[in-house]
């Protein structure tokens, strides 16, 4: 078995955590309680190679997308993922039998082209963009979503203000930390994340350890978020419409007349 390597993230650790200390008691009792923020040390190195093991494990086991990604690395040269050039040459029956679906051949494929083009920058050129620039030049992909960048920005970049706000863990975490029943809505996570600035990502990596220490039992007890019933909304009826009558009887009540 192969120990998974952590490493210290790019920034100030220590004023990342006395910062979160000065805004959040709850989040503190957290961080006393379990393991100091790390960044997991991937194979991958630059967005194209993230990617690639990224498309890899949508929608199946782990253990599955790691028989699959093997395969794909076997495809390349010097038993690294297939570069881009590589990934474009190589004929759509070679990534089935790998184990790829059409969809995700698909995406494969665009990734390559995308990183040939330009749009998907190299890891050097990564670390110059934004945040925002990143997310958007990347889930221009076929297949990649914004969920996918955010893990990206977080593990491999290290960026220290990245709130995955429809992250399940990290909404599950939040209800366990904060003792509620009920997970937040996207939208009220993203709000109450603001007392967390500049420092979201570390927060969010302890959400995660609070679903960890929690375990499945306490997990499966927490409810979606609570939706407010609309109320139905009356027609707004003037006086002269309440008082008019169908045609049909306004001239029975002038023949009347």
């Amino acid at each position: 078995m192969v120990a998974t390597e952590y490493e210290l993230p790019p920034f100030d650790l220590r004023l990342a955590m006395d910062t979160l200390a000065a805004k959040d008691p709850l989040l503190v009792r957290l961080i006393k309680e379990t393991r100091e923020f790390r960044v997991e040390k991937g194979d991958a190195e630059s967005p194209y190679e993230v990617l690639v093991e990224a498309i890899t494990h949508q929608s199946i086991s782990g253990k599955a997308a790691a028989t699959i990604f093997g395969r794909i690395k076997a495809l390349g040269s010097n038993g690294r993922i297939p570069t881009p050039h590589e990934m474009l040459k190589l004929p759509k029956p070679a990534l089935r039998n790998a184990g790829l679906s059409h969809a995700k051949i698909l995406a494969m494929k665009d990734l390559a082209q995308k990183t040939v083009d330009g749009v998907v920058p190299t890891l050097e050129e990564a670390h110059q963009l934004s945040d925002e620039d990143l997310l958007k030049r990347l889930v221009s992909v076929r297949g990649i979503g914004a969920w996918t960048v955010e893990m990206f920005l977080i593990f491999r970049l290290g960026r220290p203000d990245v709130l995955p706000i429809h992250d399940l863990g990290v909404r599950k975490g939040w209800a366990i930390t904060y003792g509620k029943k009920h997970m937040p809505a996207p939208k009220d996570l993203l709000k109450f994340g603001e007392r967390w600035r500049p420092y979201r990502t570390v927060a969010s990596w302890y959400m995660w350890r609070a679903c960890q220490r929690a375990g499945n039992a306490a997990l499966r007890k927490i409810r979606p978020p609570k939706t407010t019933p609309r109320r139905p909304t009356r027609p707004n009826v003037g006086r002269a419409s309440r008082n008019a009558k169908p045609p049909a009887t306004r001239r029975a009540t002038r023949k009347a007349l």
